[in-house]
Formats: C-alpha cells, sequence, structure tokens
C-alpha cells in the first residue's frame, strides 16, 4: 500500500524513537504532557523515557462528559501558573477527548503554542488526533466549541492498543468500517471479510489515514468534501449526545454504528443506495455492535440534538448520505420524520 501521509504523522511501533527525533529538531521553554488517570497508569511510562528530564504533568478525569470548559480552564490554570509562554509545548497522551481538548487548549493559550497529539485509543488513531479539528461539548452538543489547527506532530502506535478492553477497541473501529464505506468498497470487502481479531492493526490504521488524509487535504476547513467523513454522525452523534449521562450511555462508535444504519437506510430512501448495501451494511454493524434497542419515547429528544449539527444549514438537517458501498454524497437534506423513521428501521433490525 502506498502512503502519502503528510510528515506531520508518523506511524510507528516506538514511540520513544519518534519523540526522541522530534526534540533533536524543536526546542520549547518548556513541555506539558496531559493525561488522564488511566494514561497516566498504562501509557506515560511507555514514552516517559523520551521526554525533556524536567516536564510539567497535567492529569484530567477521563470520559466524554469531562470533555468541556470547566476542565479547558484547568488545564489552562496549570499552564497559566507555571508562566509558559509561547515557546511552550503541549504533549497529548490519550484518546480523543485527551487530544481534542488538549489541541484545543494549546490552540487558545496565547493565541496559539505548539502541540504533539500521542493519541492511544484506535479512535484518536484513525480520527480524533488527525486533520487539525480541535474542540469540546458545550451545554450538550458534542464538540460545539472548536477551532482548526494541525499539530506539530501526530505519533501513532498500534501498540499502545494493547492497553485497551474490547469494547475502547470496538468502538474506534466503526471509524474505520466508515472510512472504507465512503472511499472504499475493495477495502470494505477485505475488512468484512475478516474477524476484528485477526486485523493486523499497523495495515489498517494506515490504510484508514491514508482515506481521511487524502480528504481534509482537498478541504482542509470543511466547505465540501471534508463532510463526507461525517457519514454516520448526524443521528449518530445526536444519539450519543443524549444517553451522555444516562445509565445506557454508548461510546462514540456505538453510537456512530446506530447513525451508520440509520443513515445507511436514509441513503437507500435518497441517493439510490441499493436494498442489497442496505441489508449488508446492516447486517455487518448489527454482527459486531449488537446495538440495543431506541426507545421511541427519545426520539422527539435526539431530533432537537440534530438540529444543532455543525453541517446544517439554519434549521435544515444537513446529512452525509451513500449512494454505493465506497461512494457517497454530502449536504443531503433530511428532516425530523426522516430521523424518525430511520430509528425505527433500526429498532426493526435488532434481532
Amino acid at each position: 500500500m502506498t502512503s502519502n501521509l503528510p510528515q506531520y504523522i508518523d506511524i510507528t511501533t516506538s514511540t520513544r524513537s519518534s519523540i526522541e527525533a522530534f526534540f533533536e529538531t524543536n526546542f520549547f521553554s518548556q513541555t506539558f504532557v496531559l493525561v488522564d488517570e488511566n494514561t497516566k497508569i498504562y501509557c506515560l511510562p511507555k514514552i516517559i523515557s523520551a521526554l525533556p528530564s524536567e516536564f510539567t504533568l497535567i492529569e484530567i478525569e477521563s470520559g466524554e462528559s469531562n470533555k468541556n470548559l470547566a476542565t479547558c480552564e484547568k488545564i489552562w490554570g496549570v499552564i497559566t501558573d507555571n508562566n509558559a509562554d509561547r515557546k511552550s509545548l503541549l504533549i497529548n497522551l490519550g484518546g480523543g477527548v485527551i487530544t481534542d481538548m488538549g489541541g484545543f487548549c494549546a490552540a487558545t493559550y496565547k493565541r496559539g503554542i505548539d502541540f504533539v497529539n500521542i493519541p492511544t485509543t484506535l479512535l484518536a488513531q484513525v480520527d480524533a488526533s488527525i486533520g487539525g479539528k480541535l474542540g469540546i461539548d458545550f451545554k450538550g452538543f458534542k464538540n460545539h466549541i472548536g477551532l482548526f489547527q494541525i499539530p506539530s506532530k501526530v505519533i501513532v502506535d498500534p501498540n499502545f492498543l494493547e492497553t485497551l478492553p474490547f469494547e475502547e477497541l470496538r468502538s474506534g473501529f466503526a471509524e474505520i468500517i466508515k472510512h472504507n464505506l465512503i472511499a472504499d468498497n475493495v477495502q470494505y470487502k477485505k475488512l468484512r471479510d475478516q474477524s476484528i481479531d485477526q486485523l493486523d492493526w499497523l495495515s489498517w490504521i494506515e490504510s484508514s489515514l491514508n482515506i481521511k488524509n487524502r480528504i481534509v487535504e482537498a478541504d482542509p476547513r470543511e466547505k465540501g468534501e471534508r463532510k463526507l467523513l461525517n457519514f454516520g454522525h448526524t443521528i449518530g452523534h445526536a444519539i450519543e449526545s443524549f444517553y451522555l449521562n444516562s445509565k445506557n450511555h454508548l461510546r462514540h462508535g456505538e453510537a456512530i454504528a446506530i447513525g451508520m444504519i440509520t443513515e445507511a437506510y436514509l441513503s437507500n430512501l435518497k441517493t439510490g443506495l441499493s436494498d442489497n448495501d442496505l441489508d449488508e451494511i446492516t447486517r455487518y454493524l448489527n454482527e459486531i455492535y449488537e446495538p440495543g434497542e431506541i426507545n421511541m419515547k427519545d426520539i422527539e429528544a435526539i431530533v432537537e440534538l440534530a438540529l444543532q449539527d455543525k453541517k446544517n444549514d439554519g434549521l435544515r438537517i444537513k446529512c452525509v448520505l451513500l449512494n454505493q458501498i465506497g461512494g457517497a454524497e454530502y449536504d443531503v437534506e433530511i428532516n425530523a420524520d426522516d430521523i424518525r423513521s430511520a430509528i425505527e428501521y433500526h429498532n426493526s433490525q435488532i434481532k
């Protein structure tokens, strides 16, 4: 496979070597390392020998519910209390919450300091840490406050995946499925025919990043083609947001799997996705994620959350839909009735 990834992305099996090489050619007045309680225990020891002899550790609580302004204030507070100047560096060691929020804090501190992402989850390695989207949640809406800023370096090491429980690995896998559904029918067929526990993660991460990078480079600020990367996310994000603080909490990839099923259903109605392709996508995602039923009494609130999606035009809900496996269209208008019927379809497919 030919890789055309930009120089800021390192795919490696030796994070320490990549960190050492980065510091050999870059000087910083101070270095800060952002972790949560999990990456502090399981991931920091793997890289600490490559870090500068003096660095400041910033620890936050894990989880999407902490991806908010209050946590940002804590991060900014530690950096400020250490009198950091604009030649400082923030290293974000963790999953999507850490890389999204750490990058956001770095890009806004004194109008911007450099930051490095070291993603430690599959979700972050194939999606969240790459492409320059930074943000936090606000008033229950996913990534509602944010900006675009490319990291100085992203170091992707599949060895970190050994620290993950299966549920987290499966959550990130949804983004690999998405990349192939929107852009590569051949790779999707290969993916479908392999068991998740037999995948060569290094190869599939690189393949997935090539798809994402190709789309991002064509449309860095999501004015057009980059919207394709949101397949499954209009309904999926609304579902994820609704259940965020409930006992029915869903991981990102679990919600996006439902989003892909429901939006494949709408693709069948609106953009020509065949009945066979719809059946194939639904069956495959249900086999992997075994999603639960969405309570019909929750649908109105989920629809209201979809009205806040960043792709929308006013109150018109804009969605990414498939015309075939491996091809998609963006800015397809859907309405509240479409979302209701799509969720009803999802519920009807649960065995």
